[in-house]
């Protein structure tokens, strides 16, 4: 048995037995540090993200918006190499590429019909496998059921930030 089918059954068996574990919170903590940059941490890792040259900014990090592709395509493959190996599916290899498409004037307030955000995203899940076509298309189902990230992209999610005030000393 794979170390992740192992793993796997391991998290099933706990989350059956133990609802107490089901729920998990995730915290990233960001401060614009300079021009649009913004230093971001999350668990022990610390991230920049910053704007290019041309949005006036030094172009030190990635956008938010391609943290979020990448996000995603990091998530899949994750999703892709736990998934094969739980359902037996044989898979040597997997890549991912995502590609967003926005429209600016959304960003820019230029037109108020225009979203800000992505108005859709495409890409290619590249993978290695002797496994069926069946077993290729089972197993692709089940990761856009199951990829947290994608599932987060897809539905419409409770999000509240509060604007929290304080006097400059």
């Amino acid at each position: 048995m794979s170390k992740y089918k192992e793993i796997f059954l391991h998290k099933q068996d706990l989350l059956r037995n133990r609802p107490d574990k089901c729920r998990v919170e995730t915290k990233a903590d960001s401060h614009l540090v300079e021009d649009f940059r913004s230093h971001v941490k999350t668990r022990g890792f610390e991230v920049v993200l910053d704007q290019p040259e041309n949005m006036g900014s030094s172009d030190r990090g990635p956008r938010p918006s391609e943290l979020l592709l990448a996000a995603l395509a990091a998530c899949h493959e994750v999703t892709y190499r736990l998934y094969a190996d739980a359902m037996d599916i044989d898979l040597q290899d997997v890549a991912v590429s995502v590609t967003g498409v926005s429209d600016a004037r959304g960003f820019f307030n230029v037109d108020d019909g225009v979203d800000a955000g992505f108005s859709e995203v495409f890409g290619d899940i590249n993978i290695v496998s002797n496994a069926s076509d069946d077993d290729i298309e089972r197993l692709r189902q089940t990761v856009n059921r199951h990829c947290p990230v994608l599932d987060d992209l897809r539905k419409p999610l409770k999000v509240e930030l509060e604007v929290k005030r304080r006097d400059k000393a």
